[in-house]
């Protein structure tokens, strides 16, 4: 019964993170000044610098 339950929360997680993930890209989040795109052929690096910077802003006012 244990396992059940923690695979229903693992996957109540998962479904709000992808919520979230999808609201993210709505609103612009990924595509911030600051982050950094690098495109080469097949190879893309992409180091979102910006988004993590105001995620990390965002978190310390609420904590």
């Amino acid at each position: 019964m244990e396992l059940a339950k923690a695979l229903i929360v693992i996957g109540a997680v998962l479904i709000a993170a992808g919520l979230i993930w999808l609201a993210a890209g709505r609103l612009g989040l990924g595509h911030l000044p600051g982050d950094i795109v690098i495109e080469r052929g097949n190879f893309r690096l992409y180091l979102p610098l910006g988004t993590s910077l105001s995620i990390g802003v965002v978190f310390m006012l609420i904590f």
